[in-house]
């Protein structure tokens, strides 16, 4: 495969020239072609290929008739449809037209690359200077639904992202008669840069949803005063609030799809009895979604860009970077509602699927906020039990009473050593809490869902379409913990900030390496390995793949890696805030 190279500033002045110039063009049309409710799908667009010219720049954006400005890729937010060819050797050329910042990117999110081509500043290239153009050069080695963004700062927040296919050599695996691409996101007219300040003054700064007076007394007729001050000094011993589900919220959030508000509502046709295929994508900084169409079944045919064998749901939860294709068949001649709920129900993205344009269909209300109890987290049994000392201060709780202990549980394979789920640092300021005994959860659609009447998609649902391309045996085990303090804003691995860390971890060249996840925080995190797959252990006669794993609070996760390419890789939290707090490390692999 070929490397990448830079382009001299004078070619750079002769790009700047045509980006300009497109940029121009788009600020009459800030949405790309293949995102206005007046292109219907992909149908009509250019074929995939083989070369594209992306420019990050400055680009006005405007939301529900207010202005502001995005760092856009060819003057738009969501950025360019990138279609490709499995099997091709592609180009693309991405110029830094930011002139007031130290770098640029893109990554391939998904993407199996040479790490030179991954696309990460400081762990395996340089970025992009101002004024400078870098060509990634690489042969795709696989097809679907992908997505890419900047990894440079905190440039994805303020629109540098945008959907990337990749069609299959041999064909689809199943006939379908429309094809469209809904990517989800947030949008603040706040800077990134101020959210983070504001989350680091105030880790709830953004949640207008804290429980009430009402509550606690509705809690204590319910649940009796001695449980219900019980259960609220555990919350406050660990000086975290259960209703904490998204750091920035519809406070600060217009949650879009394809760039559009839910006042836009950008809109798909199709016709009654056919088949529509929707390849949802979240391209969030910081926002989880469910997502459902009310009066439509979804099959979801692929996860993370991988074929799976076809579920039907009515709603699926699906966290920052994750991508989901479903199938529809819509049989009435009606409108229906694609509606994408945030998970503290505090915003939501819309559209509309349509046989006609200029049509809508009811959208659903919010759901009422849930709010997390200590047994969601594994610390259930804090209640009537809390001595001080146990719990803040990066202290351990005790053992499972009556919980099934983590290695009695069958579910979880192995682990083959001592005491793997336990963080070493666990006394770290960065460490607020520590999970004693954390759970098998591949079968929980997640906090909130599964209450409403309907199927939810769960990742013990999903099950490989693809043949089995590495080794069933693990040769090796390895624990990674992922460790917070919110009250303080810290996010780390292992108790350590990524500043903090010794090293990389190590990976071997083609090992089976059964990776465990523990999730030390109460919150879900979105957990992404650049470079290769990992392959949930959820007890699928053939494990599916995933490039980001939604990990829940107090769960264990186990997933097979096998290490294609040697290099180095990262390894991160996908809310991009955590990651910017210290929630990423790298993998090398030697």
């Amino acid at each position: 495969m070929s490397q990448g190279n830079y382009v001299s500033r004078r070619r750079f002045i002769q790009g700047v020239g045509s980006a300009f110039f497109l940029a121009g063009l788009q600020a009459a049309l800030p949405l790309p072609l293949w995102a206005r409710a007046n292109h219907w799908g992909l149908d009509g667009l250019p074929s995939a290929r083989d070369r594209y010219d992306l420019t990050i720049g400055y680009s006005p954006i405007v939301i529900d008739g207010r202005e502001g400005t995005a760092t856009g890729i060819n003057g738009t937010v969501p950025g360019p449809l990138v279609r490709l060819r499995e099997g091709d050797e592609v180009t693309l050329n991405v110029t830094n037209a930011l002139m007031d910042t130290e770098h640029s990117s893109i990554h391939w999110h998904g993407i199996l690359v040479p790490f030179p081509m991954d696309g990460v500043p400081g762990v395996n290239f340089a970025g992009i200077p101002p004024g400078e153009t870098y060509s990634y050069r690489y042969k795709l080695v696989q097809s679907g639904t992908y997505w890419y963004h900047s990894h440079s700062f905190l440039q994805e927040q303020s629109g540098t992202y945008g959907p990337l296919i990749i069609d299959p050599k041999d064909g689809e695996p199943w006939p379908y008669d429309r094809d469209y691409v809904v990517v989800l996101s947030d949008w603040s007219f706040e800077k990134p840069e101020t959210l983070f300040r504001n989350l680091n003054l105030l880790g709830h700064y953004y949640n207008y949803q804290q429980r009430t007076l009402g509550d606690f007394i509705r809690d204590i007729r319910q649940d009796g005063f001695k449980e219900t001050m019980d259960e609220r000094l555990a919350w406050g011993k660990m000086r975290m609030s259960p209703v904490d589900l998204a750091d920035v919220t519809g406070a600060a959030y217009t949650y879009l799809m394809n760039g559009n508000s839910p006042d836009m509502n950008w809109t798909a046709l199709f016709a009654p009895g056919e088949t529509v295929r929707l390849r949802f994508i979240n391209a969030s900084a910081m926002s989880n979604f469910d997502v459902r169409i009310p009066g439509l079944d979804m099959d979801v045919v692929m996860a993370d860009g991988k074929a799976v064998r076809p579920v039907t749901v009515q709603e699926f939860r699906i966290g920052v970077a994750e991508t989901y294709d479903v199938l529809v068949r819509p049989r009435e001649d009606r409108p229906f509602t694609l509606f994408a709920e945030s998970i503290d129900r505090s915003g939501y993205a819309r559209g509309t699927l349509s046989p006609e344009p200029g049509l809508t269909a009811p959208v659903p209300l919010l759901r009422k906020r849930p709010v997390r109890g200590l047994q969601d987290i594994g610390m259930g049994m804090m209640v009537g039990e809390m001595n001080e000392g146990e719990m803040g201060g990066g202290h351990g709780g005790h053992g499972g009473h009556g919980e099934m202990g983590t290695k009695d549980d069958p579910r979880i394979p192995g682990p083959n050593g001592p005491e793997p789920f336990m963080p070493d640092r666990k006394t770290s300021v960065n460490v607020a809490m520590t999970i004693p005994n954390p759970r098998y959860r591949l079968d929980e659609p997640g906090l909130g869902l599964g209450h409403d009447g309907w199927k939810v998609l769960t990742y013990k649902d999903l099950t490989s379409e693809e043949p089995p391309e590495y080794a069933d045996t693990p040769e090796r085990e390895m624990t990674i913990h992922i460790t917070a303090n919110m009250e303080r804003y810290m996010f780390s691995f292992d108790g350590m900030k990524y500043t903090e860390h010794p090293g990389p971890y190590l990976f071997r060249h083609n090992e089976r390496l059964r990776l465990f996840l523990v999730n030390h925080t109460m919150m879900d995190h979105p957990i992404h390995l650049h470079g290769m797959w990992m392959q949930l252990e959820n007890g699928a006669d053939r494990l599916p793949y995933k490039h980001t794993i939604l990990v829940k609070p107090g769960e264990v996760v186990s997933a097979l890696i096998t290490p294609i390419e040697k290099g180095d890789w990262a390894f991160h939290c996908h809310l991009l805030l955590h990651m910017e707090a210290g929630m990423f490390q790298v993998v090398r692999v030697v």
